[in-house]
């Protein structure tokens, strides 16, 4: 699967190179699904113009951090002491690998982890508890369990969890039993909180590294953005001139979109975009006629919650020729 996507991914590079070939500099950021050491290889032998070399951070697959486990030991003394994020470098395979721990986040991860396998321990007590009262002859509700079947559900669910290197179920034995692997619980736990980004980027401090990896997530929730709030498509048009000028549309409702964003948060709004619009679509314009007489315009009323959006989004309120509060 990363050949494949690698192989795209180099496809488009080479796209981009040739069709602007000005470009003096290019940091490629992907995420965890390019990293290999074929991809890095192939990502070496991609040059700019000037035989520069093409620059990458790319993200390593959490399947992996177990190969790095000797490293993240390694900085485990400062991660524990931690009370906010912290970010460190080492080498890997010549080039950098840059460490980000968040403490906060390590928690969260370590305590739904430790929820899930006391449900699961929990829910396998039970199964054991009913098979001990079966075999003493003991009748309870339900249909007979089987230690098969108990085998069966239990492995579901430790695989459901993705527990399945912590929690091991013994399919080959006759009767249901299980183990907790305490060295792979440990390595997990380890691994909690850790952000690993493997780059040849020289001139970037660690930090650097790490915010321009960020800034991917950023990206990609503009696509999602798109795709569901905005609706980039599907495109009903034919003609080229008309698909480009719906594309521009939708870019133009991308940058209002992260521009309220930005405001909202500058302001320590809670609201999103979305329901930011929601409130102010309430607010209409209207005009009235009576009798023939001039007609008579004005702007509803504005309450508390769309006054409040308004000064968030640094927006002027609506010129009222006459408010018409029984609107």
């Amino acid at each position: 699967e990363a050949l494949r996507c690698g192989a795209e991914v180099f496809h488009a590079l080479r796209k981009v190179l040739q069709r602007f070939p000005h470009i003096r500099r290019l940091i490629v950021v992907a995420d965890r699904g390019l990293l290999s050491l074929d991809n890095l290889e192939e990502l070496g032998k991609i040059k700019l113009p000037g035989q520069r070399a093409l620059e990458f951070i790319l993200a390593v697959p959490g399947r992996r951090y177990g190969e790095f486990t000797e490293v993240l030991q390694a900085i485990q003394a400062k991660a524990g002491a931690a009370t906010q994020e912290i970010i460190d470098e080492t080498r890997w395979q010549d080039l950098r690998l840059v460490v980000a721990h968040h403490p906060q986040r390590a928690a969260e991860q370590t305590l739904l982890r430790n929820e899930r396998i006391a449900a699961l321990h929990e829910q396998a007590q039970a199964w054991a508890g009913k098979l001990d009262g079966q075999d003493a002859g003991v009748k309870a509700k339900g249909r007979k369990l089987s230690d098969s079947g108990a085998k069966a559900r239990l492995y579901h669910a430790v695989c459901e969890a993705h527990l399945a290197k912590i929690v091991k179920v013994d399919l080959k034995g006759e009767l249901f039993a299980y183990t907790l692997d305490d060295k792979a619980k440990a390595q997990a736990e380890l691994m909690d909180g850790k952000l690993l980004l493997v780059t040849n980027v020289a001139d970037l401090k660690p930090q650097e590294v790490v915010s321009r990896y960020k800034a991917l997530a950023d990206i990609e929730r503009g696509f999602r953005v798109l795709k569901s709030e905005i609706d980039i498509a599907p495109v009903y048009h034919r003609l080229p001139q008309r698909i480009r000028a719906h594309a521009m549309l939708c870019f133009l409702a991308l940058i209002v979109h992260r521009v309220m964003r930005h405001r909202l948060k500058q302001a320590k709004s809670d609201l999103s975009p979305d329901q930011a619009l929601a409130q102010l679509r309430r607010i209409q314009r209207h005009s009235v006629s009576i009798n023939r007489a001039a007609p008579v315009t004005g702007v509803s009323t504005i309450n508390t919650q769309q006054a409040s959006v308004l000064a968030a989004l640094n927006v002027k309120k609506p010129a009222v020729d006459a408010q018409m509060s029984l609107l």
